[in-house]
């Protein structure tokens, strides 16, 4: 959904064309912005049967974008406090949001980047930017092919400060000897600011950023409704506070009461995915 400040920043440019047989067309509010009126404005049909005008859904599934979804999905609120969540296809996302070539051309290169990375630890070399696959999901210290090749001498960047590996090369290692190398995202999980649930009964401190148990992805709880979020990434819903999985946890408490066994501490680690 939109905030108020992403709302104001949508100037109006793009809009349907009201003779297109094609498109189901309707005159009612927009149901991703939650400031919309009938204001006269057409707005499309989504197969999931929500209306969207072409701006809201840019920014919408931009947003999923930059969340690391690529699969995108309504967030309409239906019935209650439950949320669509229905697929929409790039394709239908692409008409509907009446893209432009350089949103087409953002969009795809993103959502390729975000595909392969499910499937493979990758990311560019830091000196010909050429990306690179991490089969050791243990070992820092990542070997360049390309590079290897054009200096006829091996080349081994480090895989958490992206700078050319300093020091002892050991699978185990958790930094390589350049200044400042560390692992940016478990300092955020050690110091991000607390947050309180206020619909989950009995929370009032609990930290506000945490990594997926099952992929790892840093994600944040948006305070609304309960304690159970699906993660962007995997898509595997787990609790927020003691970092079950969903179905674990609902076995002994409810969705918006606190966990039988509290709020999990600050996580000290980060869980690596293995895809299956």
């Amino acid at each position: 959904m939109l905030s108020h400040v992403s709302r104001n920043r949508i100037s109006k440019k793009k809009k349907y064309n009201p003779r297109d047989s094609t498109l189901v067309l309707v005159g009612r509010r927009d149901d991703l912005d939650p400031f919309s009126s009938e204001d006269g404005d057409l707005r499309a049909v989504m197969s999931c049967g929500h209306a969207v005008s072409p701006e809201t859904l840019t920014q919408c599934c931009r947003s999923q974008l930059d969340q690391g979804n690529y699969k995108f999905r309504c967030p309409a609120v239906g019935e209650g406090t439950k949320r669509c969540n229905k697929r929409w296809s790039y394709k239908e996302v692409r008409r509907l949001a009446i893209l432009s070539v350089s949103e087409m051309r953002h969009f795809e290169e993103t959502m390729a980047r975000l595909a392969a990375a499910d499937f493979w630890d990758m990311q560019p070399c830091p000196q010909c930017n050429t990306y690179v696959e991490r089969k050791d999901l243990s070992n820092l210290c990542v070997q360049c092919t390309i590079c290897t090749a054009d200096q006829r001498t091996k080349y081994q960047f480090c895989w958490q400060c992206r700078r050319k590996w300093k020091g002892w090369c050991s699978r185990w290692s958790d930094r390589c000897n350049n200044d400042g190398c560390a692992n940016k995202d478990l300092q955020l999980l050690q110091i991000c600011r607390t947050i309180s649930l206020p619909d989950v009964e009995g929370v009032t401190s609990c930290p506000s950023v945490r990594a997926c148990p099952t992929c790892g992805m840093k994600v944040e709880h948006n305070q609304q409704n309960c304690k159970n979020i699906d993660c962007p990434r995997c898509q595997v819903p787990f609790c927020f506070l003691c970092l079950k999985l969903k179905r674990e946890c609902c076995q002994t408490s409810s969705p918006y009461g606190i966990c039988l066994g509290g709020v999990a501490p600050r996580q000290t680690s980060i869980p690596v995915w293995h895809r299956r």
